[in-house]
Formats: C-alpha cells, sequence, structure tokens
C-alpha cells in the first residue's frame, strides 16, 4: 500500500516536472501581458461604443480577469493533457446568474477570449488583425446607424375608434409629416372596435409631449405611446 502511494506521489512530482519544462517561463508572461492588454483594448472599445447605452450590465470589468484566466487555461490545456481536463472540470462549478443583458456583450466576450487563445498559442500578430478588424465592423456598425435611411429612434403606437380612424386618418398623417422626420406605417389592426397604427419614427420636430398633443387635437385617441430605442432620447 504504501509502495502504491509512493509510487503515486512519484508520478506527480515527475509530471510537474515535465510541466515546468515545457513552458518557458519568458513566454508564458508574454503571453499574459499580451492577453492583459488586449483585455484592456476591448474595454475601450466597449465604452466608447457601447457603454452610454446605460442598458448592459458593465460586463467590461471582467474582461481583464477573464483574459489571464483563459490564457492560463490553454497553457495548461498544451502542455498537459490531463491536467487540461482537470482545468476544465473545475470550471464545471462556476454558474452565471447574471443574464447577459445586450447582445453585444456576448460578443465582446467572445473577442476577449478569442485574443486570449491567440496570446496562449504566441501567436501575437493573430492579436493585432483581430483587433483591426473588430474596429473596422464597429465603426462600420456605427456608420451604418448614422446612416438616414437606416436609422430609427422609435416607436409611436397609437389607438383611436374605427370611426376616426377613418375620418381623422389624413389629419393624423399631417401631424406625423409635421412633427417627424420620417415615418413608416409597421402595423395596422382593427379589434373591439378600436383601431392600432403602429408607426417607426426617426427626427422628432420639438418635445415629445408637443408632438403627442397635436396629435391628441387631430384626432380623438384613446391612447399614444411613444417608445424610444435607447435611453438618452432622440439622435
Amino acid at each position: 500500500m504504501e509502495e502504491t502511494a509512493t509510487t503515486g506521489v512519484a508520478d506527480a512530482v515527475s509530471a510537474l516536472q515535465r510541466i515546468r519544462e515545457q513552458i518557458d517561463g519568458g513566454e508564458f508572461l508574454s503571453a499574459l501581458l499580451a492577453s492583459l492588454l488586449a483585455a484592456w483594448a476591448a474595454q475601450l472599445l466597449y465604452r466608447f461604443f457601447y457603454e452610454g447605452r446605460g442598458t448592459g450590465s458593465r460586463i467590461h470589468r471582467a474582461f481583464p480577469l477573464l483574459a489571464l484566466a483563459v490564457t492560463t487555461l490553454f497553457v495548461g490545456v498544451q502542455v498537459s493533457l490531463p491536467l487540461s481536463l482537470g482545468l476544465l472540470g473545475s470550471l464545471s462549478i462556476v454558474r452565471f446568474r447574471t443574464p447577459v443583458k445586450e447582445p453585444e456583450e456576448i460578443g465582446f466576450v467572445m473577442l476577449v477570449i478569442a485574443s486570449s487563445i491567440c496570446a496562449a498559442t504566441l501567436n501575437f500578430a493573430f492579436i493585432g488583425w483581430l483587433y483591426a478588424f473588430a474596429l473596422a465592423a464597429l465603426l462600420a456598425a456605427r456608420g451604418a446607424a448614422l446612416c438616414r435611411w437606416v436609422r430609427r429612434d422609435g416607436l409611436l403606437v397609437l389607438s383611436l375608434p374605427d370611426a376616426a380612424a377613418a375620418e381623422r386618418g389624413a389629419e393624423v398623417r399631417a401631424v406625423l409629416r409635421k412633427r417627424f422626420r420620417r415615418t413608416t406605417l409597421e402595423s395596422e389592426s382593427s379589434r373591439g372596435g378600436v383601431t392600432t397604427w403602429q408607426y417607426a419614427f426617426a427626427g422628432l420636430d420639438g418635445a415629445a409631449d408637443d408632438a403627442l398633443a397635436d396629435l391628441r387635437a387631430a384626432a380623438p385617441l384613446e391612447s399614444a405611446n411613444l417608445f424610444l430605442d435607447r435611453p438618452g432620447g432622440i439622435r
């Protein structure tokens, strides 16, 4: 029994020695530094392009630790298969209780993971290309959002009696043309004698309260709701 235990300890020590021989300390530190710099770059991109939206979970605060952890994990995966299985098994105890609130957060997490894997495999040039294309993609998305023809500021939902919809529809549309730079009728429905119009709009001339007041003056609305696509108002 003692001989078996001694043999097991010797095998473990031998495995650790092999791992130390395969890992170059300078390369490992270089990988950690590269992944950390990439994580900071991802933080800057996230804060510049998305932090102002105010609806995310501020997940960018975890990028540096995530990068270091993923880099170390994949360095271990390359060195020893048993060690890598143990590392992956230890990660199975992690449970995420905070839901991802914005879809772009998933993209940034994957960006950090991808750069960390590149750092762990010492493919530092790949990190530069990855972030160059990521920046280009984000700038292209920002440019498309600023384009007049694809830009939308929110939704306007109006409900009024069917008779009023038929009689006052022209007056309502005139107010929409006056108050909004562009409107598009997305849906129209009638139920229980009430017609509901849903418009997508871009641009607003004046305050939202004034626009709703003009609409109520043009037709006997039962309800008028204006929803913005993002916090902060009209662009």
